[in-house]
């Protein structure tokens, strides 16, 4: 399995469980489908080289810390989420 695989579907699962269970969207399946897509492609250029192999994984923790941190379409993120859940964000 690529370096990359892993961080990838962390990001995805991180993306799709903050749109359904925090933000009480409802599950949307074209997330885990754009997650699959983005771990595929990865591991398909990270069989490239070794250095080809260190950008995927770098591009794949880069979208970790992105999902964690940055809100999208106006809604909290994943980190504010959980600070609001443990009490740390009141």
């Amino acid at each position: 399995m690529a370096g990359s695989t892993g961080p990838m579907l962390l990001a995805g699962g991180a993306t799709f469980a903050n749109g359904w269970i925090f933000n009480g969207k409802g599950p949307d399946f074209r997330i885990l489908l754009g997650t699959a897509v983005a771990a595929g492609a990865l591991a398909l250029f990270s069989q490239l080289g070794a250095a080809e192999a260190d950008l995927a994984a770098g591009i794949a923790w880069i979208a970790v810390v992105t999902v964690i941190v940055a809100p999208v379409n106006g809604r909290k993120s994943v980190a504010e989420n959980l600070l609001g859940v443990s009490g740390f964000g009141k």
